[in-house]
């Protein structure tokens, strides 16, 4: 018997920030890859990021979360239906304009942010939640497996002095 082929991810990007160069498609896409074949899936996948500044990730706060304040990753998972050999995870949304405040302007820092805010918006797609500290100790020790970094490192929006080893 042969071991299943991981799934190929479909990764749809938009950058409506002001603030450019701070990621690469190729390295989402593989950083992708590397969850959900570690989270067990088999069927190809779909997964829509725009990156933003804080009025419209505050916006998107406020009509779907209620909260009237910028933050730095939404997750919008899709139950609709999924092509024949596609399944739609759904949307994740990063303010670039807060990782930039988090991360005190420091690009090589900001990189490394993106990709973790990318990484927990996509355990969030596949139902990872953090409502308690268990389950924010399961996502967190996740993030750190995934993006190769310390666990002191793995939970967005901490202050950060040095860059993660990058994949």
């Amino acid at each position: 018997m042969s071991p299943s082929k991981p799934p190929t991810v479909q990764l749809d990007v938009s950058n409506q920030s002001a603030r450019k160069y701070l990621y690469r498609t190729d390295a989402l896409r593989r950083l992708a890859e590397r969850v959900c074949a570690g989270e067990g899936l088999t069927e190809n996948v779909e997964i829509s990021v725009l990156f933003c500044d804080d009025p419209r990730i505050t916006q998107l706060n406020r009509d779907y979360r209620n909260q009237d304040r910028p933050t730095d990753v939404l997750s919008f998972g899709q139950t609709g239906e999924s092509g024949p050999n596609l399944r739609i995870l759904g949307d994740i949304v990063i303010s670039l304009e807060s990782v930039e405040r988090h991360c005190r302007g420091e690009r090589d820092v900001m990189r490394q942010e993106i990709r973790l805010l990318f990484c927990h918006g996509l355990l969030h797609l596949l139902n990872y939640t953090h409502s308690d500290a268990f389950t924010r100790r399961v996502m967190a020790n996740k993030q750190a497996r995934y993006l190769n970094i310390p666990l002191r490192n793995a939970w967005p929006g901490r202050p950060k002095k040095h860059p993660a080893n990058p994949a």
